[in-house]
């Protein structure tokens, strides 16, 4: 299945870092090192918003459907009206900023950082609530799903309720001290799935109206031509989320799988990209895949190939069958 790719009269001249679809259409927010925050109009294949910004930008979400934020290397945290294209600083770290999400429960944008701080800002309000200060490494990682916040710390996976914060509910370590390379939470369950260097991906899933909770690991990289698996790192995770347990999973050498969780196989593979694979994101129905083929911060090389973001549209083989026999919509 071959996709199409966005075209820019502006080509994105470094790093992606992260692409999300907005919450009720298919207009698509990209962060990126250029450093620049964008929005495009994936129906329309046109550019609705370039924001250029004075740092590098590591992450990004939305509010709603034309408020967004963003997270960046001078440690700034910064809120955007995506229909004017003005943008206000609402805090910083004290170093890199990592991570943003944005919670609707609480109405508070959610943020992380090398400072190894995760701060909740009060956008409403006047002042942050601080909520960890002192955390064992720095979070590479985070989702957020409903009021439960998902962290990867190192090699530990820490959960976090929002209504009490003050401490961890639960911290699962990794296995063998390997390092976390991202974490996404499940939309329509309680659960979650991490991707690690080492290219394994661990699933931890609880469904409600069952006490079977499943959780497994596997390896997910893709064979070399002398038939041999090579550590190939896992850098992004995304649930699709009209369709329960299927997800699709992205590696540092270019390949986009998609796999169902609860038969444990995988559905498909889309072509290799030039580059790896920097983030990945389904639209609000679940029927559009974007992929952000780019290096990543944590590669130290240069750009040999231009990023790309390409758009997969995919039909009822590719979304492969519904494990719990009804489909889930947010």
């Amino acid at each position: 299945m071959n996709g199409s790719c966005l075209e820019f009269k502006n080509p994105i001249q470094d790093a992606i870092s992260r692409v999300r679809f907005a919450p009720q259409s298919n207009n698509l927010l990209i962060s990126s090192w250029d450093p620049c925050l964008r929005l495009y109009d994936v129906d329309c294949s046109q550019l609705r918003l370039e924001a250029p910004s004075e740092a590098a930008l590591l992450d990004c979400c939305f509010q709603e459907e034309y408020v967004a934020f963003s997270a960046a290397s001078d440690g700034s945290i910064t809120r955007y009206d995506l229909h004017s294209g003005i943008s206000n600083n609402i805090g910083n770290h004290d170093d890199i900023a990592t991570c943003v999400e944005y919670s609707t429960e609480t109405r508070q944008v959610i943020t992380a950082g090398f400072d190894k701080r995760i701060i909740a800002w009060d956008i409403f309000g006047a002042k942050p609530l601080v909520y960890l200060r002192n955390l064992d490494a720095e979070v590479e990682s985070m989702s957020l799903s409903g009021y439960e916040l998902i962290m990867a710390v190192g090699s530990s996976v820490d959960i976090y309720d929002l209504r009490n914060s003050d401490k961890c509910v639960q911290s699962n370590k990794f296995c063998m001290d390997v390092p976390i390379r991202c974490v996404s939470s499940i939309p329509y369950l309680k659960g979650y799935a991490v991707g690690s260097v080492d290219g394994r991906v661990k699933l931890e899933i609880s469904y409600p109206s069952s006490s079977n909770n499943m959780g497994y690991m596997f390896r997910c990289h893709p064979r070399s031509r002398d038939g041999r698996n090579h550590l190939v790192p896992v850098n992004a995770v995304a649930f699709n989320p009209f369709i329960s347990g299927a997800f699709v999973t992205g590696d540092n050498v270019g390949y986009v799988t998609a796999w169902d969780a609860k038969s444990r196989r995988r559905l498909f593979e889309l072509p290799g990209c030039a580059n790896s694979i920097a983030s990945l994101t389904y639209n609000n129905e679940g029927q559009i895949l974007a992929v952000a083929s780019s290096h990543t911060y944590q590669e130290a090389t240069e750009i040999e190939n231009p990023p790309q973001i390409i758009v997969h549209k995919l039909d009822e083989s590719h979304l492969g069958s519904v494990p719990d026999g009804s489909s889930s919509r947010k």
